[in-house]
């Protein structure tokens, strides 16, 4: 968020700032390729611990950016930091998840969806505190100043987690091969492509079109922007934590629940067009658009990331979520700098497209998933996924 709103007060066009964010995405896709093969050999505590110093160093080397510099010298330095900052957002993201299949029972698979999905919503609760806090520091702090209160921050919750994890966390039992990160089960691989088209059409809107959108069409403040998305964002991460409640009703979810909600999730987006299409009140339809879709959108990813969990085996969790995330970043590579392009050249209406265009991809990919709990077979009693 702050260097969305900083480079586009400077007068950096969407597509500019897309492009911003270009290294962040594409170093995310290696990052959680290589990712889960070093974290089966050397552990989960390793990458975690990475992620969060690296972190904290790409924080630090952006400050050091200078008004002096020429306009494309700044462009060069900020993705380079960038690429920093994605990697360490994925190996801390790849770390945490996989963490968890270690950490419930095995044949627990409600206990596994309520677990994933409180993690997931509590980590995207906080992204959407984020939100807020990038507007706010922004407009009180400054740029820089702001980058250094988050470095010192997250400097901090280094320290603590060094000394309260547990040693060896993640290990695989046997010395993995590099040539493992692509030796994946079909379901793997076809959860992965859904993966990859459905966080493609969450970010062709969402990362520049919206944002953008609120403050140049709708006139909205650094702060308005930031404590929107902030709430959107937030919310997103609540409903992520009911997901269990609301996706188990009639069972434990499986590869056609993926595809109904994909399909039900187009829908909402081509609604949304329409009403754009007839001109009703922009700040309305968006508004309502975006939480309705963010309700859909959070089942969704609530249950893929239950699935990805659910087709793998505890040995090789962090090869598998590796490989998975790397799609997902993949999709968001994508996604955002068709985010920047699609706003220059059609608006919010040309991003919703491409969006629906990439959920259906998604919805469909789903349709070759299998149906019934897991490829396993391995199922618990429902009545325990809302507890």
């Amino acid at each position: 968020m702050l260097v969305l709103l900083h480079f586009h007060t400077l007068g950096y066009s969407p597509l500019e700032v897309a492009f911003l964010f270009l290294f962040y995405e594409l170093f995310g896709v290696v990052t959680n390729l290589v990712g889960g093969w070093v974290a089966a050999r050397l552990g989960l505590k390793a990458t975690l611990f990475g992620g969060l110093a690296l972190q904290v160093f790409a924080l630090t080397m952006l400050a050091q950016l200078s008004p002096d510099w020429s306009r494309w010298g700044s462009v060069a330095f900020v993705m380079a930091a960038q690429a920093l900052s994605g990697i360490a957002k994925d190996l801390t993201k790849m770390s945490s998840k996989s963490a968890i299949k270690l950490v419930v029972p095995e044949n627990a698979e409600s206990k596994l969806f309520k677990w994933v999905a409180i993690l997931t919503g509590s980590k995207n609760a906080l992204k959407g505190a984020g939100f807020f806090l990038g507007g706010l520091l922004l407009a009180t702090l400054g740029f820089i100043d702001a980058l250094y209160a988050m470095a010192a921050a997250l400097a901090l919750i280094l320290a603590s987690a060094i000394f309260l994890l547990p040693r060896g966390m993640g290990k695989s039992k046997t010395k993995a091969k590099f040539s493992t990160v692509f030796s994946k089960s079909r379901e793997i691989n076809i959860l992965s492509a859904a993966r990859f088209f459905l966080f493609g059409a969450r970010d062709v809107w969402f990362v520049v079109g919206l944002p953008v959108f609120l403050y140049a069409t709708l006139g909205w403040s650094f702060t308005e922007v930031g404590g929107f998305l902030a709430s959107w964002v937030i919310g997103y991460g609540m409903v992520q934590s009911i997901a269990p409640k609301i996706m188990t009703r009639r069972g434990i979810p499986d590869g056609a629940s993926a595809r109904n909600w994909a399909f039900l999730l187009a829908a909402i987006q081509v609604v949304i067009i329409a009403a754009l299409g007839l001109e009703m009140d922009p700040t309305i339809t968006v508004i309502t658009g975006l939480m309705i879709f963010g309700i859909v959108f959070a089942l969704n990813s609530s249950l893929h990331s239950y699935l990805i969990l659910s087709y793998s085996d505890a040995d090789k969790v962090a090869l598998n979520v590796g490989f998975y995330y790397m799609a997902n970043a993949g999709g968001r590579l994508v996604g955002t700098v068709l985010s920047g392009f699609a706003y220059q050249q059609w608006g919010l209406i040309g991003c919703l497209w491409f969006s629906v265009g990439f959920v259906l991809c998604a919805a469909l990919l789903s349709i070759l998933l299998p149906a019934g709990h897991s490829p396993a077979g391995r199922a618990d009693n429902i009545a325990t996924a809302g507890e």
